[in-house]
């Protein structure tokens, strides 16, 4: 089976595929000919990828804008999906926010805030594409978590907590949809090169490159090639798994 044809003619859902780490998984997904169908908060943040996919494969992807905080506005979207595809074999949960807050400070909109898109959208979209793959031969749904979720990390408290969660969630759907054929498993990026990460000073990222044995930041592209691995048939045999992409910073 040659690189090119790892997804063919998989259905798979990249939420939050419009920049970073889910732009990266949208087009490397399409390179291996899956049908890819892109989500953002508004159908207009997901048109540059919408187009370098289009470059890629000669057919512009169907793009669906839902705020996954809000649970009607992503059965609505669920619902266009099932009218137009009728089925799915893939969901990438990779929409999520990030707010640094001190102990202290974190107040009852920021836990709102953060939990809402980044544990109840992912949970939310993986129920919701579970009914979808009920007749897909190879379902696999990954969930973006963090090596924050993994580790914690100071004044990141809520934003740990969030993403710890959908370990939980990840471990828990596995058991659940395990003997549907479903597998669920999630990823954990160390730092990643996106703009998540440009409020971070020079000092602040020279100093996780140091404590980092592979001497360098993830790039979107690490990421997306470990979301491939889980989303085709090389891990027919994984589940409930959280894979750290996090270049051995913890080893």
């Amino acid at each position: 089976m040659g690189l090119t044809t790892l997804l063919e003619n998989k259905v798979a859902l990249v939420t939050g595929s419009s920049r970073g780490i889910g732009k990266e998984i949208a087009c490397l997904f399409a390179k291996n000919k899956a049908k890819v169908i892109l989500h953002g908060v508004t159908e207009e943040h997901c048109q540059a990828t919408a187009q370098e996919i289009e470059n890629i494969t000669g057919d512009r992807p169907p793009v669906f804008a839902a705020n996954l905080s809000d649970l009607p506005q992503v059965e609505q979207m669920f619902k266009e999906i099932f009218k137009q595809v009728k089925g799915l074999d893939i969901l990438v949960n990779n929409a999520g926010v990030l707010e640094d807050r001190l102990i202290g400070m974190i107040s009852a909109d920021n836990l709102e805030t953060i939990f809402s898109v980044n544990t109840f959208g992912t949970l939310h979209c993986l129920q919701l594409a579970s009914r979808l793959m009920r007749k897909s031969t190879a379902p696999s749904i990954i969930n973006l978590s963090s090596i924050i979720g993994v580790q914690g990390a100071a004044g990141q408290t809520a934003y740990a907590a969030s993403k710890a969660a959908v370990i939980g969630i990840t471990k828990s759907a596995a058991k659940e949809l395990g003997p549907q054929g479903i597998r669920v498993n999630a990823l954990a990026p160390g730092l990643i090169e996106t703009n998540m990460i440009e409020h971070l000073s020079d000092r602040a990222i020279g100093s996780h490159i140091e404590n980092t044995p592979l001497g360098r930041l993830g790039s979107p592209n690490d990421v997306a090639k470990a979301a491939l691995f889980l989303a085709s048939d090389l891990s027919s045999f994984i589940t409930g798994q959280t894979l750290q992409v996090d270049g051995g910073l913890r080893v």
